[in-house]
C-alpha cells in the first residue's frame, strides 16, 4: 500500500483510492480546482487493495470525500449508505460523496458515478450542434469493459442515440455488456456490429465512443473489429468521436482514422476533465460554471506533454491551445486541441 498522510496543515482532505494509480491526474486536477477557489483541501492517493483500511480512513472528521477507482468500482457498493440514481443504474461506484442528515446530523457515505457524466459533457460542450451531429442517431461504443458500459449509458440515457452499435474483438465481451445493460434497464437497442457487410447495412452512427487501448490491429478479430470501425466511420454522416484512452497519448490510431474519414475528434481528457469537475460539485457543493475548468485543462495539458516528452525522449507533437477539447491533425500526427 502507498499512501501520502494527510498533511495537518490541511483544513479537509480526500483520497484516491485504487490500484494501480501511478499515473493517475486526478490528485492534480481537484488541487487545481481547489487552488482556483480558495479552498485548502487535497486529494491524497491511496494506492491500495486494502478495503477495510479505507472504510477507517474516511471516518476522519476532516474527510470530505473519494475518486474510487478500480478494482474497488464495484466492491465498495456494500460499504456505502445511500447511492444517486447514476451510480445504481450503472452498478459501478467511482466517487464517494458525504451528506449530513439533517435531523440526526449523522454523516451518510454515498455514492454516485460520474464516469457516465464526463462522457455526456465531453460531447456537449465541444460540439456546438448536437441536434445535427449525433441527437436522433444510432451510437456506437468500441470495446467491452467498464468504460463501454458507462458510454452505453450515457448514449442512451442523454444523448439521444435510437441504437447503440458495439464492435469489440471479443464476443464474450458484448454479450457480457449486453447482458448486463439489460438487467440494469438501459440495454434495449444494442447491436454487435460483428462483420463489415453487416456495417456496411447500417445506419451511420452519430456519436461514437472508443474505450479501448492504443494499440496497432494484430489478430484476426482485432484486424476485423477495425475494419467494422472503418467501414461504420466511412458512412456518409460524419458526427464525433470521443477517444477515450488519453495515456501516454491522447492522439491515437482511432482517433487518426476518425479525423481522415472527416469526424471531430473529441479528446479522451476531456471525459476525465468533467468526471472529475462532477465530482468537485458533490464535493464543493459549487456548480461547474463556478470551477475553474480552462485552468484545469490547461495543467492537465502541460502534464499530459510532460508525460510524452518523458516516454519518448522528445517533445510532442500535440500542442495544447488551451480552447477546447478537439483535436485537429496538423500534419505532423499531433493534436492541437486541448490535451
Amino acid at each position: 500500500m502507498t499512501v501520502t498522510i494527510p498533511s495537518p496543515d490541511v483544513e479537509r482532505h480526500g483520497y484516491l483510492f485504487g490500484h494501480p494509480i501511478a499515473h493517475s491526474m486526478s490528485p492534480l486536477l481537484h488541487q487545481t480546482v481547489y487552488d482556483g477557489i480558495g479552498l485548502n483541501w487535497s486529494q491524497y492517493p491511496l494506492d491500495s487493495t486494502d478495503m477495510l483500511e479505507f472504510l477507517e480512513r474516511i471516518k476522519d472528521p476532516k474527510f470530505y470525500g473519494a475518486s474510487v477507482t478500480m478494482p474497488h468500482k464495484v466492491a465498495i457498493l456494500k460499504h456505502l449508505d445511500d447511492i444517486t440514481e447514476e451510480g445504481r443504474e450503472v452498478g459501478a461506484c467511482n466517487t464517494l460523496f458525504i451528506r449530513t442528515d439533517p435531523a440526526t446530523g449523522k454523516r451518510i457515505f454515498t455514492g454516485t458515478n460520474t464516469d457516465v457524466v464526463g462522457i455526456r459533457d465531453a460531447f456537449y460542450q465541444n460540439i456546438s450542434n448536437a441536434d445535427q451531429s449525433f441527437h436522433g442517431r444510432p451510437g456506437l461504443v468500441v470495446g467491452g469493459g467498464g468504460a463501454a458500459r458507462s458510454a452505453v449509458y450515457a448514449l442512451r440515457k442523454w444523448m439521444k442515440a435510437t441504437a447503440i452499435y458495439i464492435v469489440n474483438r471479443d464476443v464474450a465481451e458484448v454479450e457480457a455488456v449486453i447482458s448486463e445493460c439489460r438487467a440494469r434497464g438501459f440495454g434495449d437497442g444494442l447491436i454487435h456490429v460483428e462483420t463489415v457487410e453487416q456495417a456496411r447495412a447500417l445506419e451511420g452512427p452519430g456519436a461514437v465512443v472508443a474505450c479501448v487501448p492504443n494499440f496497432p490491429p494484430k489478430t484476426d478479430k482485432e484486424v476485423q473489429a477495425r475494419a467494422v470501425l472503418e467501414a461504420l466511420l466511412n458512412k456518409e454522416h460524419k458526427g464525433a468521436l470521443l477517444e477515450m484512452c488519453y495515456h501516454p497519448s491522447p492522439w491515437t490510431e482511432i482517433a487518426e482514422v476518425a479525423e481522415k474519414a472527416g469526424w471531430e475528434v473529441i479528446l479522451g481528457t476531456e471525459a476525465m476533465i468533467y468526471q472529475g469537475l462532477e465530482q468537485d460539485k458533490y464535493w464543493t457543493g459549487k456548480d461547474v460554471s463556478e470551477l475553474p475548468v480552462e485552468k484545469v485543462k490547461a495543467v492537465i495539458a502541460a502534464k499530459l506533454a510532460e508525460a510524452n516528452k518523458s516516454a519518448n525522449g522528445q517533445p510532442t507533437n500535440g500542442q495544447p491551445n488551451g480552447t477546447n477539447g478537439h483535436a485537429h491533425s496538423n500534419g505532423t500526427n499531433g493534436a492541437n486541441g486541448t490535451h
